[in-house]
């Protein structure tokens, strides 16, 4: 495991015993019921490239990219250029994000699709973040390893959609036994926090013919989704490149092809 992501770790585990201490389980499931049922997300996705447009103030590789981002207005502009998802990123200390911005927008925008962006360790997070309004849940392969297929088994039964991230060929496999309809693949090396398109262009035609391939990282030119969008990607997680811009959903409709 990277230093960068060691560290990351280390601040997840810190804050999630302290939410552990404050709220138990039972009332995130509590909480979870009152959501209802799943949704069947993958039959919304359009033909053309769709956009997981993401909330994220901040990042280990760039420190602040907009300290006073406000996460419901910025779920607007998004949701009105016709991102199909928003990513909320809740990790609190290095990347500025928290729980109550998914709960909020989950609260402005009742039909929306959101996925939970964070560094999803167990059980609680996945109940967490079911309670606090996600339809999904980032699981990365480079966090849980062998642990992957059951925390996806575990986000269905909490009525998640798991989207499972790789960053090469080992963990693509471990992915493709998860039954996993969402494979994420992240250009950014997480031991350098530099970002290599390259990372999509091997890994695209080795995802599994069943699960829907998903671009994150590195994505700020509409000519690159279309690039990748011609080798097979569906769905496209842009974050850095949204949340810098006055009017990201001008953006999302060019990334789209509008």
């Amino acid at each position: 495991m990277s230093t960068h992501l060691a560290r990351i770790l280390e601040g997840v585990r810190e804050a999630l015993a302290d939410r552990k201490r404050r709220v138990p389980f039972d009332d995130l499931l509590r909480m979870e019921d009152a959501r209802g049922p799943a949704r069947e997300l993958l039959e919304t996705i359009p033909p053309e490239p769709a956009v997981i447009a993401e909330i994220k103030r901040a990042s280990p590789s760039r420190g602040w990219i907009r300290r006073d981002l406000d996460a419901v207005a910025t779920a607007r502009e998004y949701l009105a250029g016709g991102a199909w998802a928003v990513s909320v990123l809740t990790e609190e200390r290095l990347f500025g994000g928290a729980l109550s911005d998914l709960s909020r927008i989950r609260q402005a925008f009742p039909g929306a699709i959101l996925l939970r962006k964070d560094f999803l360790l167990d059980e609680y997070m996945l109940a967490e973040s079911r309670a606090h309004g996600a339809d999904m849940a980032l699981l990365m392969v480079s966090v849980l390893g062998d642990r992957t297929a059951d925390m996806a088994d575990l986000a269905r039964k909490h009525r998640l959609e798991p989207l499972v991230e790789v960053h090469d060929e080992r963990e693509l496999s471990i992915a493709g036994r998860t039954a996993a309809r969402l494979i994420g693949i992240n250009n950014r090396d997480l031991a350098t926090l530099a970002v290599d398109l390259s990372t999509s262009r091997r890994l695209l035609p080795l995802v599994p013919g069943k699960a829907v391939p998903v671009v994150e990282s590195g994505i700020s030119e509409p000519e690159q989704v279309r690039e990748f969008h011609g080798l097979g990607a569906r769905v496209f997680l842009v974050g850095e490149s949204l949340a810098r811009l006055p009017d990201p959903a001008d953006t999302i409709r060019r990334y789209m092809g509008k």
